[in-house]
């Protein structure tokens, strides 16, 4: 006798599975059986954890530092973090308005499960992190993306936000510098957007996962702003993606929903990555992070000219993070077909377009210079003779 089986919540069917995981799995399985291959497609830097952070998460796990600790997180962890801004972006947070998180994932969360529900949208570029548009529809609201081009530097303007807008919109989504175009926002048009927010009760939420790994300009927080969503994360600048915390930065309001969001939503963040993560902030691993960071810009300036020669359309030159994000369609029409064919025929793990959103997909991949210059060099070699055949 066949039994029923249970069903899926609805709202599952709009979750799009990650492309790329099925690109670095099928890398893993070349790999496994013997090709080297050079890995574009992971947003991870390739640097291990500065030892300062490792010695210190060894050392609490020494101590005895495995039990819970608060939901918001350590108190010297989050007066570390304001402590950083305020000297690193000159913007003023009390300590007690920071939630340490598991990841930014799980500060992205807690901001779209306080602001976003059944009816409500959240605004968006696309191009843009696919996760942003999942967890609004997992708060089973609707993730409005906005299509965005090289005209606004791949940013969301005033002027878009206002022709999406809707009295439906609870929140505006801004990721600066983003994924995957590397664009940051320029500060006189983040604050046209912050004014029209306040203005119009409508939440703004800042996802400034990259902003440490601005190599041109000026880093701006918008923090800067006691009414914002601030998001941020160990996993980059400070090279701890795999230890899997991040924080929120919210206004007085919020703070006691949030709480209890956390509490009951993962309780709190590990304990032993919060203790390893006060070592982020000594002088001894800052240095160590700028010197990663420096040789990120080195990669890019390498790679963006050697893509745009070979043909690749690249019309803004990444501010920031560790991405190019480059229009395929001299090539192809099919970017996805075109990532595939790159790693069974030259062994280059790269990301299709059709991960970061809709508007203009089927044209555009992700390299990440996220390997050392040499990798990259061997892959442009690679792409030579790919494109030649």
């Amino acid at each position: 006798m066949n039994m029923p089986e249970p069903t899926s919540a609805a709202r599952i069917d709009g979750i799009a599975p990650f492309h790329v995981m099925a690109i670095l799995a099928q890398a893993r399985a070349l790999e496994a059986a013997g090709q080297d291959i050079i890995h574009l497609e992971i947003g991870e830097p390739d640097f291990a954890t500065p030892a300062p952070i490792v010695e210190a998460g060894i050392a609490a796990l020494r101590a005895g530092h495995t039990h819970y600790t608060d939901a918001l997180g350590l108190p010297a962890l989050r007066e570390a973090i304001a402590g950083f801004y305020d000297v690193r972006w000159q913007a003023s947070i009390d300590p007690s308005h920071i939630i340490v998180t598991p990841g930014a994932s799980g500060a992205l969360l807690l901001a779209l499960g306080l602001l976003a529900g059944p009816g409500d949208e959240v605004l968006m570029a696309d191009p843009g992190y696919p996760c942003n548009r999942h967890f609004a529809q997992f708060c089973d609201a609707r993730a409005v993306t906005i299509p965005v081009d090289a005209s606004s530097g791949f940013q969301l303007t005033l002027d878009l936000i206002q022709r999406h807008a809707t009295p439906a919109t609870r929140a505006v989504l801004i990721a600066s510098p983003s994924n995957p175009t590397g664009t940051a926002i320029p500060i006189d048009e983040l604050t046209h957007i912050h004014d029209w927010c306040r203005t119009q009760g409508v939440a703004l939420i800042v996802d400034e996962i990259y902003l440490a790994l601005t190599h041109d300009g000026a880093e701006h927080s918008a923090a800067c702003w006691n009414d914002v969503f601030v998001i941020n994360s160990f996993s980059k600048y400070f090279l701890m993606t795999g230890w899997r915390l991040g924080w929120l930065v919210a206004p007085d309001w919020a703070m006691p929903a949030l709480e209890r969001l956390a509490q009951n939503l993962f309780l709190a963040a590990s304990t032993p990555a919060q203790h390893a993560a006060l070592a982020a902030f000594s002088p001894a691993t800052l240095d160590i992070l700028d010197a990663h960071k420096d040789e990120l810009r080195v990669r890019r300036d390498f790679l963006l000219p050697a893509l745009r020669q070979r043909g690749f359309d690249i019309p803004v030159a990444p501010q920031g993070a560790f991405y190019l994000y480059a229009d395929c369609s001299r090539f192809t029409s099919d970017s996805q077909a075109f990532a595939s064919q790159l790693l069974n025929q030259v062994g280059i793990a790269v990301t299709p377009g059709i991960d970061f959103g809709a508007h203009q997909s089927s044209r555009h991949i992700r390299f990440a210079y996220t390997q050392p210059l040499p990798r990259l060099t061997e892959a442009m070699t690679r792409l030579d003779r790919f494109l030649q055949a």
